[in-house]
Protein backbone atom coordinates (compact mmCIF):
# COMPACT_ATOMS: atom_id res chain seq x y z
CA UNK A 1 0.00 0.00 0.00
CA UNK A 2 1.26 3.95 -0.50
CA UNK A 3 2.28 5.26 2.66
CA UNK A 4 3.31 8.55 2.11
CA UNK A 5 3.58 11.21 -0.86
CA UNK A 6 5.87 14.04 -1.28
CA UNK A 7 6.54 16.32 -4.23
CA UNK A 8 9.62 18.79 -4.36
CA UNK A 9 11.32 20.74 -6.39
CA UNK A 10 14.92 19.56 -7.20
CA UNK A 11 16.97 22.25 -8.01
CA UNK A 12 16.52 23.85 -4.04
CA UNK A 13 14.80 20.78 -2.52
CA UNK A 14 11.89 22.88 -1.38
CA UNK A 15 8.91 20.83 -0.55
CA UNK A 16 5.93 21.81 -2.95
CA UNK A 17 2.49 19.43 -1.62
CA UNK A 18 2.59 16.55 0.90
CA UNK A 19 -0.20 14.22 1.16
CA UNK A 20 -2.18 15.35 4.61
CA UNK A 21 -3.38 12.22 5.83
CA UNK A 22 -0.39 9.86 4.89
CA UNK A 23 1.33 7.84 7.55
CA UNK A 24 -1.13 7.67 10.42
CA UNK A 25 -0.66 3.73 10.56
CA UNK A 26 3.28 3.69 9.83
CA UNK A 27 5.08 3.85 13.13
CA UNK A 28 7.60 6.31 13.26
CA UNK A 29 6.49 8.06 10.30
CA UNK A 30 8.28 11.06 11.37
CA UNK A 31 11.71 8.79 10.54
CA UNK A 32 10.51 8.44 7.22
CA UNK A 33 9.35 12.15 6.14
CA UNK A 34 12.80 13.23 7.72
CA UNK A 35 14.69 10.53 5.19
CA UNK A 36 12.44 11.49 2.30
CA UNK A 37 13.25 15.25 2.99
CA UNK A 38 16.75 14.19 3.22
CA UNK A 39 16.75 12.62 -0.48
CA UNK A 40 15.04 15.79 -1.73
CA UNK A 41 18.30 17.64 -0.32
CA UNK A 42 20.34 14.93 -2.01
CA UNK A 43 18.87 15.09 -5.12
CA UNK A 44 19.16 18.94 -4.97
CA UNK A 45 23.13 18.57 -4.37
CA UNK A 46 23.87 15.90 -7.33
CA UNK A 47 21.96 17.16 -9.91
CA UNK A 48 23.01 13.80 -11.91
CA UNK A 49 20.94 11.11 -10.24
CA UNK A 50 18.91 8.70 -12.40
CA UNK A 51 15.11 10.50 -12.97
CA UNK A 52 13.36 7.24 -11.87
CA UNK A 53 14.97 5.10 -8.50
CA UNK A 54 13.50 2.85 -5.83
CA UNK A 55 15.32 2.99 -2.25
CA UNK A 56 14.62 0.55 0.19
CA UNK A 57 14.13 1.72 4.10
CA UNK A 58 13.50 -1.05 6.76
CA UNK A 59 9.66 -2.90 5.34
CA UNK A 60 9.22 0.08 3.45
CA UNK A 61 10.77 1.59 -0.42
CA UNK A 62 10.72 4.93 -1.62
CA UNK A 63 10.02 5.24 -5.36
CA UNK A 64 10.10 8.55 -6.94
CA UNK A 65 10.50 9.91 -10.58
CA UNK A 66 12.17 13.55 -11.30
CA UNK A 67 10.14 15.05 -14.22
CA UNK A 68 10.58 19.58 -15.17
CA UNK A 69 13.22 20.13 -12.08
CA UNK A 70 10.42 18.21 -9.49
CA UNK A 71 10.53 15.49 -7.49
CA UNK A 72 7.37 12.82 -6.86
CA UNK A 73 7.79 10.53 -4.41
CA UNK A 74 6.32 8.06 -2.61
CA UNK A 75 6.91 5.54 0.19
CA UNK A 76 5.21 1.79 -0.15
CA UNK A 77 5.32 -1.75 1.36
CA UNK A 78 7.89 -3.65 -0.04
CA UNK A 79 5.44 -5.94 -0.98
CA UNK A 80 3.45 -3.45 -3.18
CA UNK A 81 4.38 -3.98 -7.10
CA UNK A 82 6.90 -1.42 -8.37
CA UNK A 83 5.05 -1.11 -11.39
CA UNK A 84 1.52 0.67 -9.61
CA UNK A 85 4.06 2.52 -7.87
CA UNK A 86 5.37 4.41 -10.86
CA UNK A 87 2.17 4.44 -12.17
CA UNK A 88 0.35 6.56 -9.22
CA UNK A 89 3.54 9.16 -9.32
CA UNK A 90 2.94 9.22 -13.04
CA UNK A 91 -0.46 10.14 -12.49
CA UNK A 92 0.31 13.11 -9.61
CA UNK A 93 3.12 14.35 -12.18
CA UNK A 94 0.66 14.58 -15.22
CA UNK A 95 -1.41 16.40 -12.85
CA UNK A 96 0.48 18.58 -10.85
CA UNK A 97 2.45 19.58 -14.10
CA UNK A 98 -1.29 20.65 -15.77
CA UNK A 99 -2.24 22.35 -12.76
CA UNK A 100 0.72 24.06 -11.42
CA UNK A 101 3.30 23.79 -13.84
CA UNK A 102 3.70 27.74 -14.64
CA UNK A 103 4.34 28.36 -10.79
CA UNK A 104 6.98 25.89 -9.66
CA UNK A 105 9.85 27.65 -10.53
CA UNK A 106 8.16 30.89 -8.74
CA UNK A 107 7.36 29.19 -5.54
CA UNK A 108 9.26 30.94 -2.77
CA UNK A 109 7.31 29.10 0.24
CA UNK A 110 7.25 25.81 1.87
CA UNK A 111 4.09 23.66 0.53
CA UNK A 112 2.91 26.36 -1.72
CA UNK A 113 0.55 23.38 -3.33
CA UNK A 114 -0.62 21.84 -0.70
CA UNK A 115 -4.15 21.89 -1.76
CA UNK A 116 -2.98 19.44 -4.48
CA UNK A 117 -3.52 17.31 -1.74
CA UNK A 118 -6.75 16.45 -2.86
CA UNK A 119 -5.96 14.68 -5.91
CA UNK A 120 -3.14 12.90 -3.46
CA UNK A 121 -5.64 11.39 -1.69
CA UNK A 122 -8.59 10.89 -4.49
CA UNK A 123 -5.28 9.08 -6.81
CA UNK A 124 -4.06 7.05 -3.95
CA UNK A 125 -7.38 5.29 -3.12
CA UNK A 126 -7.39 3.96 -6.84
CA UNK A 127 -4.02 2.10 -6.41
CA UNK A 128 -4.41 0.79 -2.65
CA UNK A 129 -5.92 -1.95 -4.06
CA UNK A 130 -3.88 -4.20 -5.90
CA UNK A 131 -6.63 -6.83 -6.79
CA UNK A 132 -8.88 -4.24 -8.48
CA UNK A 133 -9.46 -4.76 -12.54
CA UNK A 134 -8.10 -1.29 -13.08
CA UNK A 135 -4.69 -1.99 -11.17
CA UNK A 136 -4.29 -5.83 -12.47
CA UNK A 137 -4.89 -4.18 -16.20
CA UNK A 138 -1.52 -1.46 -15.07
CA UNK A 139 0.59 -4.26 -13.85
CA UNK A 140 -0.35 -6.47 -17.57
CA UNK A 141 0.30 -3.33 -19.43
CA UNK A 142 3.63 -4.46 -20.90
CA UNK A 143 4.34 -1.21 -22.11
CA UNK A 144 5.17 0.09 -19.04
CA UNK A 145 8.31 -1.29 -17.96
CA UNK A 146 9.84 -0.61 -14.41
CA UNK A 147 12.42 -3.98 -14.62
CA UNK A 148 15.46 -1.13 -15.84
CA UNK A 149 15.18 1.26 -12.52
CA UNK A 150 17.78 1.22 -10.02
CA UNK A 151 16.90 -0.32 -6.71
CA UNK A 152 19.29 1.01 -3.83
CA UNK A 153 19.83 1.40 0.38
CA UNK A 154 18.64 4.40 1.54
CA UNK A 155 22.00 4.07 4.08
CA UNK A 156 23.89 3.76 0.59
CA UNK A 157 22.48 6.90 -1.04
CA UNK A 158 22.10 9.22 2.29
CA UNK A 159 25.53 8.13 3.14
CA UNK A 160 26.84 9.76 -0.01
CA UNK A 161 25.29 12.35 0.56
CA UNK A 162 26.64 12.77 4.27
CA UNK A 163 30.24 12.61 3.16
CA UNK A 164 29.26 15.66 0.48
CA UNK A 165 27.84 17.31 3.78
CA UNK A 166 31.26 16.96 5.91
CA UNK A 167 33.48 17.95 2.53
CA UNK A 168 31.28 21.28 2.46
CA UNK A 169 31.73 21.97 6.49
CA UNK A 170 34.70 21.25 5.80
CA UNK A 171 35.28 23.56 3.42
CA UNK A 172 33.20 26.55 5.14
CA UNK A 173 35.62 25.38 8.15
CA UNK A 174 38.57 26.29 6.08
CA UNK A 175 37.41 29.46 4.59
CA UNK A 176 36.64 30.84 8.37
CA UNK A 177 39.66 29.80 9.27
CA UNK A 178 41.65 31.37 6.24
CA UNK A 179 39.61 34.94 7.01
CA UNK A 180 41.16 34.71 10.61
CA UNK A 181 44.29 34.10 9.95
CA UNK A 182 44.42 36.87 7.30
CA UNK A 183 42.95 39.50 9.74
CA UNK A 184 45.31 38.08 12.52
CA UNK A 185 48.01 38.74 9.89
CA UNK A 186 46.83 41.86 9.14
CA UNK A 187 46.90 42.89 12.67
CA UNK A 188 50.40 41.79 12.94
CA UNK A 189 51.79 43.62 10.10
CA UNK A 190 50.31 46.92 11.70
CA UNK A 191 51.38 46.14 15.12
CA UNK A 192 55.22 45.49 13.08
CA UNK A 193 54.73 48.73 11.32
CA UNK A 194 53.97 50.57 14.81
CA UNK A 195 56.71 49.16 16.65
CA UNK A 196 59.40 50.19 13.88
CA UNK A 197 57.76 53.74 13.08
CA UNK A 198 56.60 54.87 16.51
CA UNK A 199 60.27 55.98 17.79
CA UNK A 200 60.92 58.13 14.61
CA UNK A 201 57.61 59.40 14.86
CA UNK A 202 58.38 60.31 18.44
CA UNK A 203 61.56 61.85 17.94
CA UNK A 204 60.42 64.21 15.00
CA UNK A 205 57.77 64.89 17.59
CA UNK A 206 60.14 66.15 20.05
CA UNK A 207 62.43 67.74 17.32
CA UNK A 208 59.20 69.50 16.44
CA UNK A 209 57.94 70.84 19.83
CA UNK A 210 61.48 72.08 20.51
CA UNK A 211 61.85 74.32 17.04
CA UNK A 212 58.32 75.58 18.48
CA UNK A 213 59.04 76.49 21.58
CA UNK A 214 62.49 78.05 20.62
CA UNK A 215 60.78 80.55 17.49
CA UNK A 216 58.41 81.54 20.56
CA UNK A 217 60.83 82.15 22.79
CA UNK A 218 63.17 84.34 20.55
Amino acid sequence: MVKLTMIARVTDGLPLAEGLDDGRDVKDIEMYKQQAKALFKNLAMRQNEPSRMSIETGPYVFHYIIEGHVCYLTMCDRSYPKKLAFQYLEDLKNEFERVNGAQIETAARPYAFIKFDTFIQKTKKLYQDTRTQRNIAKLNDELYEVHQIMTRNVQEVLGVGEKLDQVSEMSSRLTSESRIYADKARDLNRQALIRKWAPVAIVLGVVFLLFWIKTKIW
